[in-house]
């Protein structure tokens, strides 16, 4: 997933795992921009379909 992120410029971070929700910070080009939520409900398609349980991925504020 990382690797397609990168190509627009972006990163994504593991920040934690508590139960089912996946806490992921967004960087580079993905702060700000107007399609990080698409971005996020991506990657939590992708997780659901590769761990086959429901997933919640939970955007965290970019480090200052």
């Amino acid at each position: 997933m990382r690797r397609y992120i990168a190509g627009d410029g972006g990163d994504c971070q593991l920040v934690d795992i508590e139960d089912n929700k996946i806490m992921v910070r967004l960087t580079g080009a993905c702060v700000g921009c107007q399609l990080a939520g698409v971005t996020i409900g991506g990657i939590q398609m992708r997780l659901m379909a590769k761990l086959g349980a429901p997933v919640r991925v939970i955007p965290v504020q970019p480090r200052h």
